[in-house]
């Protein structure tokens, strides 16, 4: 089979493509044909070996999963004796965690991970996105910030794959909605559900005086500390991208009342809460409460430059690869 592979950590001219043997399920596994992977920043990052506390899951020297990309959609070809819980040609979506493996066209999945049928309202190309910007964002939005209808929500890089999703999930749950990105993407961020869009370029919210119960930091931008006096008495700052003062900033809120800093790798918890909330994202996506915005489309002979225009930090959505 084709498959994308990194043997060192650097930039997207690592990634090559090569002819490998085609994988064979274990017991409890399933054997995929990939139709659509996803291809995310964090993809980059651990193409890159950043942050370096990662590589004690990724390798410390050269990555130990050489094949990349997690989130993926396709049909299921064959399937392990111990399965249960899917049949051959079954069409599934989810994500292969630190096993990596999608940016191939096949990949090997155990039955119990992060994986669940697709229905036949959803496409290949719909799916395959939902395990990243929207996974992480009804994550954090519904289990980290808890949110209430009639809550002010503001969602920084809101143009972006979990902006795109944040704003649609937190307009589902009732909130209202202020998005954050440049002004040539508002249109875009209003249309998603968003009462109001700020220009980036042209304001900075958190001097604009108004007052949020939550603020989304999608893109780790803004710290809490500039954040802190634009959230209401007990708001909450929340923040896919870990560093030492957001580390720090959490430790220090956690233990006192008022405002709170929070930070949750998505990809860590349990198998069992992913799927639950990927149930919950299928279900939003076949009833039109939730869409994927797909800024561009690239082949797997194109993963480097799929990865060189994700770098480049000004993508309307997500980006994917058609296998």
């Amino acid at each position: 089979m084709k498959a994308i592979v990194c043997r060192q950590y650097g930039s997207p001219e690592v990634l090559q493509l090569v002819e490998m043997k085609k994988p064979e399920p274990g017991p409890n596994e399933v054997l995929i044909k990939i139709h659509v992977a996803s291809v995310t920043r964090a993809d980059g990052m651990m193409r890159m070996g950043t942050p370096l506390f990662g590589r004690i899951f990724m390798g410390l020297m050269r990555p130990r999963f050489p094949v990349t990309g997690t989130g993926f959609a396709g049909k299921i070809e064959a399937v392990g004796g111990d399965v249960t819980l899917f049949e051959k040609g079954a069409s599934v979506f989810g994500e292969s965690i630190f096993g990596f493996g999608t940016n191939a066209e096949y990949v090997c999945v155990p039955e119990d991970g992060v994986l669940v049928t697709k229905p036949d309202s959803i496409s290949h190309e719909e799916a395959a996105p939902l395990c990243d910007g929207a996974l992480t964002s009804l994550s954090f939005l519904k289990d980290m910030g808890h949110i209430q209808r009639g809550q002010r929500v503001l969602i920084n890089g809101a143009s972006g794959s979990l902006g795109s999703s944040a704003v649609q999930i937190a307009r589902h749950f009732g909130a209202e909605v202020t998005g954050v990105c440049s002004g040539d993407n508002a249109g875009m961020v209003k249309s998603l559900g968003a009462s109001k869009v700020i220009d980036y370029t042209r304001e900075d919210f958190t001097q604009s005086g108004e007052s949020y119960d939550i603020i989304f930091d999608t893109l780790g931008k803004r710290s809490f500390s500039q954040c802190k006096g634009v959230l209401k008495n007990n708001g909450i700052y929340l923040c896919p991208v870990l560093g030492l003062s957001l580390l720090l900033q959490m430790l220090w809120t956690m233990r006192s009342n008022g405002k709170k800093a929070i930070f949750s790798a998505t990809g860590l918890r349990p198998r069992s809460e992913l799927r639950q909330l990927l149930d919950e994202l299928r279900t939003l996506v076949a009833v039109g409460a939730l869409s994927m915005v797909i800024d561009r489309r690239y082949s797997l002979q194109q993963t480097a430059e799929a990865h060189r225009y994700v770098e480049k930090g000004h993508k309307k959505g997500n980006v994917i690869l058609r296998i």
